[in-house]
């Protein structure tokens, strides 16, 4: 590294990853979006020790793993510094805005914002895709497998659609602007690896024929406009049969969403948290209620968010 480019390297840098909800009911592990009212932040600090130190992790969560080769935030960085040889290392503060086991991508908008904030150190040379092979690092530490549906809405913003990640090839989908999201999340956890087991191995061809109409005509009813396209495509008969057990009073909600004008409402993730669809904001406020009132039903606390569908992805918040 020349001089010239050390003077250049800041000592600070802080970035910011949203939410984000996965699988969008119809597209398992390749279908994301991103939030705009909820997420992880990172702040990374150069040091004149080398390797990676997580100092402090704040926020709604804060029992993480504090070795750097476990944390979801760190395992990236740990292989960008080896990457890059940089002669100086890094403390990692984390600011945990996502409920740890939500189904909200915790785990991988920390690995994003980690990953973000440390491409400043070498003067933004990093293309997105880079970033994002990077943070799949720490996504994959957190489920067992690798997998875009999370990390990449939350790197690009939008909704996204992961067709390879070797190569990685992603492609944003554009959503009508008057649709929005509601998220709720029920106080309950689920963890992402036993979310993954009770999903069959083997599953009918004809369920997979159905659910491949629905994941087309969803995206075709995306490009299109057509919000009843759409609400007729939003449906999940892969994951979500299996899923729904783990989840208390989730027909109950889900039940309510669709009876109050949401145009689809699933699992967000993993779960436990649910998600709505609804074709404007003027019912995203009864769709909310309608579905935290129905895990009350079923003796559940929870929270719930209003967000648009086209929100940005990470960014750095501050550099110095």
């Amino acid at each position: 590294m020349h001089a010239s480019e050390a003077q250049n390297i800041p000592q600070k840098v802080t970035a910011f990853a949203p939410a984000t909800v996965g699988n969008v009911a119809v597209g398992f592990d390749i279908l994301g979006f991103a939030l705009d009212t909820i997420g992880d932040t990172v702040t990374l600090h150069r040091t004149e020790q080398r390797g990676v130190e997580i100092s402090d992790i704040r926020g709604v969560v804060t029992d993480l793993p504090r070795g750097a080769d476990e944390n979801t935030a760190t395992v990236g960085l740990v292989q960008f510094l080896a990457d890059f040889g940089l002669p100086f290392g890094l403390r990692v503060e984390i600011d945990k805005g996502i409920p740890l086991g939500s189904g909200m991508g915790g785990s991988a908008a920390s690995a994003v914002a980690a990953i973000v904030a440390a491409n400043a150190f070498v003067g933004g040379k990093l293309l997105r895709t880079e970033i994002l092979s990077y943070a799949l690092l720490g996504e994959s530490v957190a489920s067992g497998d690798v997998h875009g549906d999370n990390v990449t809405p939350s790197l690009y913003g939008g909704l996204t659609l992961t067709r390879s990640l070797e190569p990685i090839d992603v492609v944003q989908i554009p959503v009508p602007d008057e649709i929005c999201c509601v998220l709720v999340h029920p106080e309950h956890r689920i963890d992402t690896r036993n979310a993954r087991q009770v999903i069959p191995k083997d599953l009918p061809l004809s369920t997979f024929v159905q659910q491949s109409a629905n994941l087309a005509g969803f995206l075709s009813g995306c490009f299109m406009g057509d919000t009843e396209l759409i609400r007729n495509s939003l449906q999940d008969l892969l994951i979500e049969p299996h899923r729904a057990p783990l989840i208390p009073g989730f027909s109950q909600v889900r039940q309510a969403a669709l009876s109050n004008g949401a145009l689809g409402c699933s699992i967000s993730g993993a779960g436990p948290s649910v998600f709505a669809w609804v074709k404007n904001q003027a019912d995203a406020e009864a769709v909310r209620d309608a579905m935290r009132a129905a895990f009350a039903g079923a003796s559940v606390e929870s929270s719930a968010w209003i967000s648009s569908l086209n929100c940005p992805g990470a960014s750095i918040v501050e550099e110095g």
